[in-house]
């Protein structure tokens, strides 16, 4: 079965912060009936989990002379921050596809990748 990583790269973090037991569980609510649909249709969520707030973040990038540079939170350059992530297994892109259509009604994004198994 192939791989994939399944992200919300654009979800509010103060909105987050801002919501109600009952707001966060329509999420996890979302999330797990995503991975009903799916294991439904042959794949399976193999992994995954919400991130900390950006502001823990901590950015690792080569410097000009190749030496790391060590910046506290997330990249400066970067608008959308990464909130969460799937890694899931499914034999068919287009069944994923669909399954995955049910998290925009929590995610205002989502992003799949194939992980390159070369």
């Amino acid at each position: 079965m192939a791989e994939y990583v399944v992200m919300f790269p654009a979800d509010n973090e103060a909105e987050w912060e801002a919501g109600t037991a009952d707001d966060h569980q329509a999420t996890f609510d979302t999330d797990y009936e995503f991975g009903q649909l799916l294991e439904a249709r042959g794949g399976a969520v193999i992994g995954g989990a919400g991130l900390s707030h950006s502001s823990k973040a901590r950015t690792i990038k080569r410097g000009p002379t190749s030496d790391a540079l060590v910046n506290e939170g997330p990249f400066a350059e970067s608008v959308e921050q990464l909130s969460g992530f799937f890694i899931v297994t499914c034999d068919e892109y287009d069944v994923l596809v669909e399954a995955a259509q049910v998290l925009a009604r929590a995610h205002p994004v989502v992003e799949i990748r194939p992980v390159d198994e070369s």
